[in-house]
Order: C-alpha cells, then sequence, then structure tokens
C-alpha cells in the first residue's frame, strides 16, 4: 500500500546567495601556477573509472564528457547528496588552485581540512560544462586535503570532469609494506571471509580476487561475496598510504562451499508460488486444498497468527464451517496435504498477513515462536514456512545503521528463530519470505530512521533478515502490489501497473544495490534460483494487478532481455525461479487466468 516518506531536503536560495557571495570572493584570488607547481587530483578526468575517487552515489559514463572518453554522473536520493572525494597530499603553507567542470543543478566543488577556510564554489544552473574555480592556502601543519564534489538533495544526477588540484606537491614519502598473515574464514557458497595483520602506515587496504581488485577497506578484515559455489579463488592484499600501493601480499585460497537451495530441490526449476486461504473465507470463496490444480508447486497455507503482537505464540486456526460452509474436515485436510507432497508439491504454513502482527521483542518470544510453528508443521506434516511479515512486525532501532550486523530484538531474535527451526528441520526444510516493496527495495533509498532521523523505522527492515538467512532462503517473492512508487537502480521512480515495475523491482534483487545509497555498504544480489515474482492474481486480488501480456513482457526481459522497455536490466536470468501470487483463490475466481498463463508460458 501506498507509505509516506519523508521530504527531500531541498536547496535554501538564500543560503546558496551567501555561499556564493563568499565563494565569489575566493575566486578571486590569483589562480596563476607557479613553475613548480603540479596536478595533484588523481584520475581527475575519471578516465580510469571511479579510481581514487570514493562515491557514495556516483558511476562513470562516456556522454556526455568534457574531456576525453569519460566523465562522473552522480545521483542525489533522499539524504545522500551524491558526494564524490579523494584526499591529497599538500605542502603546509602554499596555495592551491581547484578546477573542474561540471553540469547540471546545484552542483558542487570544494575543499576541506585545508587548515585555513574551508572552500567551495558551485553551479546553481548548468544545462551545459560550466567552469568552476575556488582557491585556498594550507594551514602551517596541513600535509593532506581532501577535494570533493557534490549535487543537492533531490535535484537530480549531475556530471563532473576534468577536476585538478594545481600547487606544491606534498612529501609522500614511500609506500608501506605488504600485508602479511593473510588468512581465509567463514566460507560459504558465495562469500570468503578473509583477515590480515596490520601494516604501520597504512591507511587502507586492496583486497584483490583472482588478481582483480575488488575492494578497498580500512580495516584488517573483509568478507568477498557475490561469489559461485563450488569454485576455488585466490586472494591477496595490498596496503595503501598517500605514496601508492605496496607490493601484493602472499596469495590464499578457498573454494566455495557446494550451493545451499534452501531445501528447494524438490522445486521445479520454474515454480508456481500461491497462497491459499485456509483460516478464513473473504468474496474469492473457500477454495478446498483437494481442488488445487496440480499446477501449484508450493502452497502457503495462510495463516498462521499470533495470540497477542509480542507473545511470539503463533496459532493456525482452520475457516470454521459457519464462515466456510464447504470446508473439509481436518482429516481430509491432511489426506490432501499428503496427497500434494506424494505428487511432489510444497506445502508450507504462512505467518503473518495483513492482520497478522508479530513483534519477537524477547528472547522468550523468540523461543516460543520457534516451539508454537514446530507443533504447527509437525500436526499438519508441512514441508517449510513462509515469512509475510507485514505492517508494524519489523522496524529498526534508531541506533541500528548496518544491516549486516543488525541489533534491533525484533530483527535478532526473527533471524535466530528462523535460524533454529531450519537446523531443526533439516536441508530439506523450505523456507520463503514475502515482503513487502517498503521493506526491501526502498532501502536502496531509505534505511530505518536514517542518519537525521525523521525517516519511517520499517524502512528496509526486512534486508537483514533476507541477508542473514541467504543461504538458508529457498525463495524470496516480494510483494510487487499495493506499494507506492519505488526508485529503482537507474534512480527512476516506477509504479505499478506494467511490466516495467516488475523488471525494475526484481533486477534490483538479481543485481545488488547500495543501501541508502551508501557505496560502501551494499547488500549482496540473490541467486536468480532463489528469486520469484509477486504479483497480484486479479483485480480483486491486491493493487497492482497486471494482464497476462504485461506479465509475459516482464518474464522476457528479465530471463531472455526482450520486452525490456525503457529499463536497463544489469544482467539476464533465465534461472529466475519464477512467480508467487495473492492468492489461489483469486485467481479460481478469475477463471485460473494467472495459472493458465503461467503454464503457456513455462509450458
Amino acid at each position: 500500500m501506498e507509505r509516506s516518506r519523508p521530504l527531500a531536503r531541498r536547496p535554501l536560495v538564500t543560503l546558496f546567495t551567501a555561499a556564493a557571495l563568499a565563494a565569489s570572493g575566493m575566486t578571486a584570488l590569483s589562480s596563476a601556477a607557479r613553475a613548480a607547481d603540479a596536478d595533484l587530483a588523481r584520475n581527475g578526468g575519471f578516465e580510469s573509472g571511479l579510481d581514487g575517487w570514493t562515491c557514495t552515489a556516483g558511476k562513470t559514463v562516456t556522454s556526455p564528457v568534457h574531456g576525453g572518453t569519460a566523465a562522473l554522473e552522480a545521483t542525489p536520493a533522499g539524504a545522500d547528496n551524491a558526494r564524490c572525494a579523494q584526499t591529497v597530499t599538500v605542502k603546509p603553507d602554499s596555495r592551491y588552485t581547484l578546477t573542474g567542470h561540471v553540469r547540471g543543478t546545484y552542483v558542487y566543488l570544494g575543499a576541506s581540512g585545508t587548515g585555513t577556510t574551508d572552500v567551495s564554489t558551485w553551479a546553481q544552473s548548468a544545462p551545459d560544462w560550466q567552469r568552476l574555480t575556488t582557491t585556498f592556502r594550507t594551514g602551517p601543519s596541513t600535509t593532506r586535503v581532501t577535494i570533493y564534489t557534490h549535487g543537492w538533495y533531490g535535484t537530480g544526477a549531475y556530471h563532473a570532469d576534468d577536476i585538478s588540484l594545481t600547487g606544491p606537491g606534498g612529501e609522500t614519502g614511500q609506500p608501506p609494506a605488504p600485508p602479511t598473515g593473510l588468512t581465509t574464514g567463514s566460507v560459504t557458497s558465495s562469500s570468503v571471509a578473509l583477515t590480515w595483520s596490520p601494516v604501520p602506515g597504512a591507511t587502507s587496504y586492496a583486497v584483490y580476487r583472482d588478481g582483480t581488485r575488488v575492494r578497498t577497506v580500512t580495516g584488517t578484515s573483509t568478507t568477498v561475496t557475490g561469489l559461485t559455489p563450488s569454485t576455488a579463488y585466490a586472494f591477496q592484499v595490498a596496503a595503501v598510504n598517500d605514496a601508492g600501493e605496496s607490493a601484493r601480499s602472499a596469495t590464499v585460497t578457498a573454494t566455495t562451499a557446494e550451493q545451499s537451495d534452501g531445501g528447494g530441490s524438490g522445486i521445479p526449476a520454474h515454480a508456481l508460488v500461491g497462497y491459499l486461504h485456509a483460516s478464513f473465507a473473504n468474496g474469492s470463496g473457500y477454495t478446498r486444498l483437494a481442488d488445487v490444480p496440480d499446477s501449484w508447486d508450493v502452497i502457503d497455507l495462510a495463516f498462521g497468527e499470533p495470540t497477542s503482537v509480542t507473545s511470539g505464540d503463533i496459532r493456525f486456526e482452520r475457516c470454521p464451517v459457519t464462515e466456510c460452509p464447504n470446508v473439509e474436515s481436518d482429516a481430509e485436510f491432511k489426506a490432501a496435504i499428503e496427497a500434494k507432497q506424494a505428487a511432489g508439491k510444497k506445502v508450507l504454513i504462512s505467518i503473518g498477513g495483513q492482520n497478522g502482527q508479530v513483534q519477537l521483542t524477547t528472547t522468550a518470544a523468540r523461543d516460543k515462536f520457534v516451539s508454537s510453528v514446530s507443533a504447527i508443521i509437525d500436526e499438519y506434516g508441512l514441508d517449510g514456512l513462509d515469512i509475510d511479515f507485514e505492517g508494524h512486525s519489523l522496524s529498526l532501532n534508531a541506533d541500528d545503521t548496518d544491516f549486516k550486523n543488525p541489533t534491533t530484538p525484533v530483527i535478532v531474535n526473527l533471524i535466530s528463530a528462523l535460524k533454529t527451526l531450519k537446523a531443526r528441520y533439516g536441508d530439506d526444510f523450505v523456507l520463503t519470505m514475502a515482503p513487502e516493496t517498503f521493506f526491501v527495495q526502498l532501502g536502496y533509498q531509505y534505511y530505518g530512521t536514517g542518519k537525521w532521523g525523521g525517516q519511517d523505522p520499517r524502512a528496509g527492515a526486512y534486508l537483514p533478515v533476507i541477508h542473514a538467512l541467504r543461504d538458508d532462503l529457498t525463495l524470496l517473492h516480494v510483494q510487487d502490489y499495493n506499494s507506492g512508487p519505488i526508485m529503482g537502480l537507474d534512480n527512476q521512480y516506477h509504479s505499478m501497473g506494467g511490466a516495467d515495475f516488475h523488471i525494475a523491482m526484481t533486477d534490483m534483487l538479481l543485481t545488488g544495490f547500495p543501501v541508502a545509497g551508501d557505496a560502501a555498504n551494499v547488500f549482496p544480489p540473490l541467486r536468480p534460483d532463489q528469486v520469484a515474482i509477486g504479483m497480484p492474481a486479479s483485480t480483486n486480488a491486491g493493487n497492482g494487478y497486471v494482464p497476462p501480456a504485461e506479465v509475459n513482457k516482464a518474464l522476457n526481459c528479465l530471463t531472455r532481455k526482450t520486452d525490456c522497455g525503457s529499463y536497463e536490466t544489469h544482467g539476464t536470468w533465465p534461472a529466475l525461479r519464477g512467480l508467487m501470487t495473492w492468492s489461489i483463490n483469486w485467481d479460481r475466481y478469475s477463471n485460473w487466468e494467472f495459472q493458465k498463463n503461467f503454464d503457456a508460458y513455462f509450458g
């Protein structure tokens, strides 16, 4: 459903005017370079990608460019102004001229850490390339200065090119010694943890995988993600300081684990997933489990709900005869489950839904969740569990800012409970999740309350759960319905009603994305066999229904790179697992339109 979002920060014209007056006074200083001066900016033309630059939301493009063949393109989003910066070694008590060319609205070029007065200059509106220049003098003990460019909140993409810092070069010294003690730690099917000994004088470390630099970190440990299962990799690390990069360390090797499909081995390569109204009736009518056609590979029984929001005590009450006159008996229901399983289908209990708010605020609630869900699974002989937490079930505390290391009790306890259930039932246990876009893809822009507070604490709150369980997760089928507009990786907003929304939302899951615009904090991609697209079965089932032709366009784009429209995906994924729908009941009400289209498409 539509969610409210915090207002984007807007520029204050009066503030900008004052800044412009101050900057103009500074740029009046002489910019003539002395004979000994040099251009100290590294890769100022962005010809080597973003090498030398640290950007929150930047990339290089080949058009438009001011000089050479590349330029920077960066897009502010939410509370991020798309800052790109690099630190340069300088001489104390010396004069420097900073110059660059920019395009866009409210584009800044500046220097900080000067030891005197930090400076910046800006272009209020630059429809074509505009040159910006400012000068500064370093303080008596300043040896390092940070130069940067950024845009303004919510004003669209800007471009920068040919950035230079002219002045006397500083004493850079010698590169550090190579790191020692490189060892591997935890190894999964898609990641390898690395640690090494600190190097005196190093300011950062470059991590290499099979000879290619894959990341730069400031600490002495990292986890390299996005790896292929059952594959051998070679790793090295180099130490970095202002003088350059050391020789690389000795090589260590690691082989990733076999791919874990989270119990999905019994699910076909292309699966049809649907929710069956088992505990209630509505306008779609009650459908007996035995009457569900064989096309449905995963059947989620909706819903198990808690006795109270924070109890963790989950109960599954079947629809009473007074509400569902054609409901089957318990014996018939259990027999139907066994028949579906004998035919190779998976039957799960789905926890939550619109009315089933679940908040595991304590370890006691966590333990009760495990025992009560286990009781339901055991009573009906089910294949696994679907987590359909909506509303206010998951939210992040204000100080919980790292999705890889969550601290909020409702998040930590849910992760612990699901890992316990997975361990209890083993590799064949099927675990699926059906979050709303607000809790997943919105995390590209907003995560929790944000750096300055005021954001909805539920924004992106499913990300730590998905990430912690990615090696145990059989299927993630985000609800691409009842959603407000969501920004995709093209930094454009996408709305329900056509193939474009499903393409953009699914591409984010299969490509990965920086959380809250932080390029150093990336949510890694999921495997395509872990992802299904969630859609309403009919116009009655929920907002965001698309007709079969649009469903097929989305599938064609994601699996074949055809029918993509204006959105350009970051890959092609023929192993995309399939489709999920709310609901089987509503599809029956609509003469099985959703199911028939799935069968026709996948054969």
